[in-house]
């Protein structure tokens, strides 16, 4: 029923979400929200107060939920579920306030509960006496584009120039979650400035696993370089699972350790491919080229080095030496996995607006469109293979065969192209 509800309540809400929430809205991912951040710093370095909401689906004010809610249809289901209690080791207890927990629904609540904070910071934004270079007050547009606040589930970051109005900010946002019942977390809520020993100030900061901190330069216009990486703490607690593994299967065949460590180096690498990752990628290929050396030796202490290689590490055609194979299993590495830059998804667009070109190119998929239509769509980047334009949802659209099937052509995806249907008439014309 939850789930019902939620495929409801979402098209509304996500017609009227701010565009700088990312966390748990289809089509939306954590690279969007720190492709945000890239796009708001990019040009100039800022203060950033990096700020984290303490329990935020434990907390929210069941009342300020309702009343964002309205007289929604919906509106009777919602309130029994927040108040139906919580049944733990055959003790009840009545919820008073927070979201179901792990409910289905429980997402969208909270992001409903939260919607309104980007407004609040931009009416904020109005109120401050900011100044261009020539010392003119500058325009309200002005200024709320220069505060931003790039929010994903119950973390966000504010990002200005000014340390005063980062400071003011802070506050203004203090108040109005204590309208939802809820509060910042003191120890992971810090002001720090993206550019590298700033005024004393830390360095650079931590979000969603990602490190952001620009560093002097000479040879950019600005005078800095703006680098995302993967943080410290994400490289320490892969590798850490990485060594678990290694520890927790010192028994096990090839073909089962390779089965084990492959989607955890996939996922990560994945993951982070959208960064400034390729040196981290190679030492994370070194530190587990030394566990699987340990890994191997371990099995065959009285073998040599050459016996090793042969049983363990076998040529294999069109591949580098020395890679763990059992000649139908090969051990995946991170460097393995090409750097390709994240394109942001545009703030006021969501997968239920009915822009189906836009997100057949973006996901490769779109409810009611052939999975045929949307495969070349993403292939050819949204555009026409014959004129070299922008589909849009209204056009008209053809697939046709590259070799036609009358001359030999087959019917794969390789030897198919999407066109306008008056392109397609031009194309069969001229052939």
């Amino acid at each position: 029923m939850q789930a019902l509800v939620k495929l409801g309540m979402e098209p509304e809400w996500e017609a009227r979400f701010e565009p700088n929430s990312y966390g748990f809205r289809p089509g939306r991912s954590t690279h969007d929200a720190i492709s945000a951040i890239f796009g708001s710093i990019n040009q100039k370095p800022k203060y950033v107060l990096d700020a984290d909401i303490s329990k935020c689906f434990d907390r929210i004010n069941h009342d300020a939920l309702l009343r964002k809610i309205g007289q929604s249809p919906y509106r009777r289901l919602v309130k029994q579920w927040l108040k139906s209690g919580v049944l733990d080791n055959k003790q009840f207890s009545n919820t008073v306030e927070g979201t179901p927990q792990s409910g289905v629904i429980s997402p969208l609540l909270a992001n409903i509960a939260l919607h309104g904070m980007e407004e609040r910071l931009k009416e904020f934004a109005g109120t401050i006496d900011l100044k261009n270079t020539k010392g003119q007050q500058r325009s309200w547009q002005t200024k709320c584009q220069s505060l931003s606040l790039i929010r994903y589930a119950d973390d966000f970051v504010i990002l200005h120039e000014d340390i005063k109005v980062v400071l003011q900010a802070k506050t203004v946002i203090k108040e109005w979650l204590s309208q939802i019942g809820l509060e910042l977390k003191p120890e992971k809520t810090k002001i720090a400035h993206t550019l590298e020993e700033y005024e004393g100030n830390q360095p650079g900061f931590d979000f969603l696993g990602f490190t952001i901190r620009q560093w002097r330069v000479k040879s950019t216009k600005q005078g800095f370089k703006t680098l995302i990486k993967p943080s410290s703490k994400s490289i320490k607690t892969h590798y850490r699972k990485l060594a678990d593994i290694f520890d927790s299967n010192k028994t096990v065949s090839t073909k089962a350790l390779i089965a084990k460590l492959n989607p955890v180096i996939r996922g990560w690498a994945n993951y982070f491919s959208t960064v400034v990752s390729k040196k981290i990628f190679s030492k994370m290929d070194m530190l587990l080229w030394k566990r699987l050396g340990r890994w191997v030796s371990r099995r065959h202490p009285n073998k040599s080095a050459a016996w090793v290689k042969k049983k363990y590490f076998p040529d294999v055609k069109d591949t580098r030496n020395w890679l763990l194979n059992d000649g139908e299993y090969i051990l995946n590495l991170h460097a393995d996995v090409p750097i390709i830059r994240h394109i942001k998804v545009k703030g006021n667009k969501s997968p239920l607006d009915g822009d189906w070109t836009y997100w057949s190119n973006r996901i490769g998929k779109y409810p009611g469109v052939r999975k045929e239509v949307t495969t070349l769509l993403k292939r050819q980047k949204n555009k026409c293979a014959f004129c070299g334009l922008t589909f849009s949802p209204s056009d008209l659209m053809e697939v046709d065969h590259i070799k036609p099937r009358s001359k030999g052509g087959d019917n794969t995806y390789q030897n198919k192209q999407l066109l306008h249907r008056h392109c397609h008439d031009r194309k069969t014309a001229f052939q």
